[in-house]
């Protein structure tokens, strides 16, 4: 059997045998033979937005109609979203769709609520349009807002300024709004919210070691001094600094400084200033470095007291120089915020001539001194002597207690015996020797 069959421009036929769809008839005109009872074709409109058809299913996973029509396929975990003339217009629960896009600019989309956030180049004309409004928890933050969300109270992102979506279906989403005015960041919950990527974006962390204070400035003035620890400050909301100041005792080398002395001997010093910041805010404000403005002063005093001494001067009174020396630094050192504890000259580097002759002196000095002393140590013996005689003339004892002495010592180094009577004993000894 034979049937005509016309196909307007506005229509597509559809043909099914056995009830089994087969294929897509383009407008035209066709005589169709048609095999049994079961054999058909479906006239459908393509004026109409939306084919309606009970084997649906089929219709979209044959691949038949992706020229002609926008085929989607929404499964349980996802939301479709119908764009019309780029205007969203309609959300797709699970099912399956097929638009005709003959008369019209249609769109299709199809979005996973397993990735828990909504992201679309399109975002607020989904948001604006209401359609999602069941599906979705929307925060919309300001320039000097940021976000923190939890989804099944675990924490999950940190937001930025702007516009976010969140799919409420799949999951328990909680959003907490921080005001960002306040620079710095402080939460119970800190150390989980670090752990994450978004942090990075939208938190710096700022370490102040041991024994240092951190010194804040934001837009440019001055806002608070930090102990040593651990600080969170946003991101892109304020300019902001933190310079981290040392307060420990410190010691500043002032290494091979040549200067000339009142006699023109040129001296090369190494000295040191110990140091200590007490005011880090001045420390910081005041210079642009203030340890290298210390340096600098502790140069040209240097070179003033040593230049009013001569070398002789120098050399016996250092100590003196170097309580000078910390008297000057300490009056420049409170305008830098700094204490001066203590100073020293370490080393003192003469010119080879110099230090040729000084070694000179220095020797014929020592000898001086040694002669001197031997001198002093033979009028002593001397002077002994001559105690030791007046006591033996006056004592008869001591007398013949130092003959006893001399027999023995002489006897100790010679084999001669001696015979000696109860008088006399030092005359007969005398004529033996």
């Amino acid at each position: 059997m034979w049937k005509r069959v016309k196909i307007r421009r506005d229509e597509l036929g559809l043909l099914f045998r056995d009830d089994v769809f087969e294929r897509i008839l383009l407008p035209g005109k066709y005589w169709q033979r048609l095999f049994g009872s079961d054999s058909r074709i479906e006239v459908v409109s393509l004026r109409e937005l939306e084919l309606q058809h009970e084997q649906i299913d089929v219709l979209v996973r044959s691949g038949h109609f992706e020229a002609v029509a926008e085929v989607v396929e929404v499964d349980a975990t996802s939301k479709g979203v119908l764009w019309i003339d780029g205007k969203p217009e309609r959300v797709l629960t699970k099912g399956y769709y097929l638009f005709w896009n003959r008369f019209r600019n249609v769109y299709a989309e199809v979005l996973e609520e397993r990735d828990v956030r909504l992201v679309h180049a399109q975002l607020d004309q989904l948001v604006k349009s209401g359609l999602l409004d069941d599906y979705i928890q929307v925060v919309d933050l300001q320039d000097r807002q940021r976000g923190l969300v939890w989804v099944d109270n675990r924490f999950y992102a940190v937001l930025g300024a702007g516009l976010h979506a969140f799919w409420t279906t799949l999951s328990d989403i909680r959003i907490e709004v921080i005001d960002a005015d306040s620079l710095r960041f402080e939460h119970r919950d800190l150390e989980r919210i670090l752990q994450t990527k978004s942090a990075e974006s939208e938190l710096e962390v700022v370490e102040v070691v041991q024994g240092s204070q951190g010194v804040v400035y934001q837009n440019g003035k001055q806002t608070e001094i930090l102990g040593s620890g651990r600080y969170v400050f946003w991101k892109r909301v304020d300019r902001y600094q933190v310079f981290q100041v040392d307060m420990r005792e410190l010691s500043l080398d002032i290494i091979g400084q040549d200067i000339m002395t009142e006699d023109k001997v040129t001296l090369r010093l190494n000295a040191i200033v110990t140091y200590q910041v007490v005011d880090p805010v001045r420390f910081v404000s005041v210079s642009d470095n203030s340890v290298q403005s210390l340096y600098r002063a502790a140069q040209l005093v240097l070179r003033a007291l040593v230049g009013k001494l001569s070398l002789d001067e120098f050399l016996n009174d250092k100590e003196n120089l170097v309580v000078q020396l910390v008297d000057r630094l300490a009056g420049r050192a409170t305008d830098w915020g700094l204490r001066i504890h203590s100073a020293g000259i370490r080393d003192v580097i003469l010119p080879g001539e110099m230090k040729d002759l000084l070694n000179r002196v220095t020797e014929a000095k020592k000898a001086a001194e040694a002669n001197l002393i031997a001198r002093r140590e033979e009028t002593a013996a001397m002077r002994s002597q001559v105690n030791t005689a007046k006591l033996l003339e006056n004592n008869a004892t001591l007398m013949r207690l130092r003959e006893l002495e001399t027999l023995e010592a002489i006897s100790r180094n010679t084999h001669m015996q001696v015979l000696l009577g109860e008088q006399g004993l030092a005359d007969k000894v005398v004529k033996m020797l």
